[in-house]
């Protein structure tokens, strides 16, 4: 790139010496709308750029507008003395604005391919593809595919980075389609990011992308090939934004397999390698919707004979429980059966299907990054993007900023770095100070919104009622903990939206100030600060209910106060389960709903007004880069914040899910419409993006499988810790029959009056003397949901052996879920070593293709020795965790309530 600027890029000197600048023709439209050519109709578009005519203008400030002027003079100027070709012509609605089309000649193409290490067809690929493991179902995949004499299949080719003495040896049948439209737009954007337009004091300023933003331009894009809803009258014209609005965005289309292909070939592999994952993604997600619905009805079905909600709802049982008080004061005692509607509820989620299914999810997850994995590597191989690398060059912001000249240690050569090693070390200093920052402030709002519940539930508790009588339908619904919840998850999903909005811009801006070098560098680095800043704050409040609430309350006697002043939170007899599962619905349904506003919704609307506003002169024929000019610019991050959306969602999928099956079935029907969504978007309500190469999903990779090792963690501690699962399982095989139960067989029945301890009222500290709330009578005792002896015990108000049997249960289980949901990992990975054949090189122009199938494998290898990296971790952890809890049961030693022995019988 310092050989380009010195041998392409012409020093222009100083905008005042610069007098006889080469401007472009103004051409009049030639009256063809679908032309894609200049007027000579020989010269293809490749680029529109758009600006106001300075004299034009209604509010004209002379001074500024001069130099607006003289800066894109000098701009045009210095790209005509790059070859490339420039016609102006004016706008037919708006004679103020104007038209530059450029065009790039086949000798400026060849350069810049070259000099991007493009990769172009040597010749036609002869080789074999393989035959489908599932040709007996050849009729329905049919159904759901393309059909192939609508979008024809594209020729497949060696390729080769592009090199100029050797162009004999490619593949150029003709000069007007070996480069295609998207390599044409790539090359001249590569150029048009590049050249200058002032030189001020030997600092260079120079970029589309600088001008556009000092409104110098008003916008530069490629353009589209013709209208959406019919095909271009222009026999010359592919049609290709008409074949995949009619194939891919259409509703009708909503069934049918993605063209990705045409895809990739009209967007660039950028584009294209989201639309292939977010479709790989739905289509296993449909897997776990369909497990998940079944657990859900299991849960459905089987609520009525939930043995433990009947004892809970039962006016001799729950009637007669008398609850202790959940907070100071204020707080009433209460009867057990005012829970009675949300432990109805809470029994089709926490179910033994839940259970399954938190298995089940944990595996799942697992598979998809492995498959995921698999299907990358096949695009990869497909599209020519194994060796990516060495065609991506430096950003101009990064560029512009090579000021200070090291020697390289390795090859002894000069190069420019932006700024030297303190330099940088000050920059990620203030940067991962910055970031840390923010993620405080939205800690310092999760704990706002855990003061707001703790004082609310004491409000609630003191104005709800707090009998049921049977009459009032409100009363069964709106208990304290439902109001508080409900609330507070509102509050909270509000907070949410502006927090986001504000720290978008705050990480572009700590990003610009990194200054990354490459695009690809730059979108990694943004990537992981926003998820990290969408991490804490869309999952934290989740968290809490699932881990915290509820976990360090102590007991009535003794509790545990939040931040000295406010008693912590307890839960719900049944657990906060139920609770959680309604925090993950509202935030997760109120994000779809939002999101599908913004992205639907004001496209469309900002759209509509244009078109009102152009109505006047809606008779007039306008061409085709006039009216691609009018519709939405895609955004500088592109797909960044689709990514976001959807990685967020595979969140709440894979973290949460155990609270919540009917999360994959919600989340497949927003995919499915989300993929028909973005489509629409993007063929009918955009302009054409530059399309850009893309090997993989970039960051997000990293980051699903970071979501993926904590997903299995976190719902085998949501079965472990949040639902009452294994405290259940327990009592079923140990405690409800001899000898620490009475039954007769393993039975339920019981299992309410089992898990709640007795206080004794006169036991109260000082601060719950003073309850005003005694309209339920006279009584000595009241229960808490807690596993302790109760008073009179030798060792009264402590922890009972019913309570070290489900701790040792539940680590059990956390661990065997542990290595069921990594095993197939391993597993997936051997597989794929064991039966990857590589095919010999038959000619010089398969070695390519022989490279790129050894970097396959290299990447498989990899894949494999990181699975083995993860079993080993997990198992380590795992016998540590055993081993540390085994010694500290025999520290306990024997005593009258406790002892190994017991333990392990």
């Amino acid at each position: 790139m310092e050989n380009l600027g010195q041998t392409i890029v012409p020093d222009l000197g100083s905008l005042e010496s610069q007098h006889d600048f080469r401007t472009p023709e103004f051409e009049e439209f030639n009256g063809k709308p679908d032309s894609l050519f200049f007027n000579d109709g020989q010269r293809r578009i490749d680029f529109v750029l758009v600006y106001e005519d300075e004299s034009r203008k209604e509010t004209n400030k002379k001074g500024t507008n001069e130099k607006q002027r003289r800066k894109r003079q000098a701009y045009e100027s210095n790209l005509i003395c790059h070859g490339l070709q420039l016609e102006a012509t004016r706008s037919v609605l708006d004679d103020k604005l104007v038209f530059v089309k450029v065009h790039a000649p086949w000798e400026v193409l060849c350069t810049y391919a070259e000099i991007m290490h493009i990769k172009l067809p040597l010749k036609p690929n002869d080789l074999k593809n393989r035959s489908s493991a599932f040709g007996t179902l050849n009729w329905f995949t049919k159904v759901l595919s393309v059909d192939e004499s609508i979008i024809k299949p594209e020729q497949e080719f060696f390729t080769a980075p592009f090199e100029k003495n050797r162009m004999n040896d490619f593949y150029i049948a003709d000069r007007d389609v070996f480069f295609n439209p998207a390599t044409r737009s790539r090359i001249v954007y590569f150029i048009l990011s590049r050249v200058k337009y002032q030189v001020i004091n030997n600092v260079s300023k120079f970029g589309i992308n600088r001008l556009v933003n000092s409104g110098i331009y008003k916008a530069a894009f490629p353009l589209h090939d013709c209208k959406f809803r019919r095909q271009s009258e222009d026999p010359s014209c592919p049609n290709e934004r008409y074949l995949l609005y009619r194939e891919w965005a259409h509703p009708r289309s909503i069934y049918k397999k993605q063209p990705l292909d045409l895809i990739r070939k009209y967007y660039g592999e950028k584009i294209g390698i989201y639309f292939a994952w977010l479709g790989y993604y739905t289509q296993m997600l449909l897997l776990a919707a369909v497990v998940g619905v079944a657990c859900f009805l299991y849960g459905y079905l089987n609520q009525d004979n939930c043995t433990w909600s009947k004892e809970v709802c039962h006016p001799d049982i729950g009637g007669k429980i008398i609850m202790c008080p959940q907070c100071d004061r204020l707080c009433p005692f209460w009867k057990l059966n005012i829970t009675c509607e949300s432990s109805k509820r809470l029994c089709i989620f926490d179910s033994f299907g839940t259970l399954v299914f938190a298995v089940f999810m944990g595996v799942w997850v697992t598979l998809f990054l492995e498959f995921w994995k698999r299907r990358q590597a096949e695009l990869e191989y497909e599209w020519d993007t194994v060796e990516l690398q060495q065609e991506e060059q430096a950003r101009p912001e990064y560029e512009a900023r090579c000021t200070h000249v090291v020697i390289n240690e390795i090859t002894q050569e000069e190069e420019r770095i932006p700024f030297t090693a303190w330099g940088k070390c000050i920059r990620i200093t203030l940067c991962a100070s910055a970031v840390f920052f923010w993620i405080l402030l939205i800690i310092a709002s999760v704990i706002g919104i855990i003061v707001y519940r703790l004082s609310v539930f004491i409000v609630f508790s003191a104005k709800l009622p707090k009998n049921i009588n049977g009459t009032d339908p409100i009363q069964k619904y709106l208990t304290p903990q439902t109001a508080t919840s409900i609330t507070a998850s509102i509050i909270s999903f509000i907070i949410i939206m502006i927090l986001n909005t504000i720290y978008e811009k705050v990480a572009i801006m700590i990003t610009n100030f990194e200054l990354p070098r490459t695009q690809t560098d730059y979108e990694n680095s943004l990537t992981m600060k926003m998820f990290l800043f969408q991490f804490v704050n869309y999952y934290s409040s989740c968290f809490y209910i699932a881990f915290f609430k509820g976990k360090f309350v102590g007991y009535p006697g003794d509790p545990v106060y939040w931040l000295g002043k406010y008693r912590n939170e307890e839960c719900d007899p049944g657990g906060c389960l139920l609770e959680l599962t309604t925090q993950l619905t509202i935030i997760m349904g109120g994000k779809a709903i939002w999101n599908n506003i913004q992205e639907v919704l004001l496209p469309w609307i900002m759209n509509l007004i244009g078109r009102f506003h152009r109505v006047s002169g809606s008779e007039k024929i306008t061409p085709r880069w006039e009216q691609d000019y009018h519709l939405q610019p895609m955004g500088k991050l592109g797909l960044f914040y689709e990514y976001l959306e959807m990685i967020i969602q595979f969140g709440f999928v894979s973290l949460f899910v155990a609270s919540f099956p009917l999360a994959p079935l919600l989340a497949l029907v927003n995919n499915i419409l989300e993929i028909r969504v973005d489509a629409w978007k993007l063929t009918t309500q955009f302009r054409r993006l530059v399309p850009e190469k893309a090997q993989d999903i970039g960051a997000w990779q990293p980051i699903m499988q970071g979501i993926a090792i904590l997903a299995v963690v976190t719902n085998a501690m949501i079965i472990a810790f949040t639902s009452d699962m294994i405290p259940r399982l327990v009592y079923y095989w140990s405690f409800s029959v001899p000898p620490y139960g009475d039954h007769t067989s393993y039975t339920m029945e019981g299992y309410i009056n089992n898990t709640l301890s007795i206080f004794k009222v006169a036991d109260f500290k000082n601060k719950s003397k003073g309850n005003p709330y005694s309209d339920l009578g006279n009584h000595t005792t009241c229960r808490y949901r807690d596993f302790r002896y109760p008073p009179g015990h030798p060792q009264e108000y402590k922890h009972n052996i019913y309570y070290w049997h489900v701790i040792a249960a539940k680590l059990a289980f956390i661990i065997v879920m542990e290595y069921l949901a990594l095993l197939p990992r391993l597993g997936h990975s051997g597989m794929i070593l064991a039966h990857c054949n590589l095919r010999l090189p038959v000619d010089c122009c398969m070695c390519y293709r022989f490279v790129d199938e050894i970097r396959l494998l290299e990447q498989l290898t990899s894949d494999f020795i990181d699975s083995l990296y993860y079993i080993f971790s997990i198992s380590i952890i795992s016998i540590f965790f055993s081993v540390t809890f085994f010694f500290l049961l025999l520290s306990l030693g024997p005593t009258p309530c406790f002892s190994v022995s017991n333990f392990l019988s």
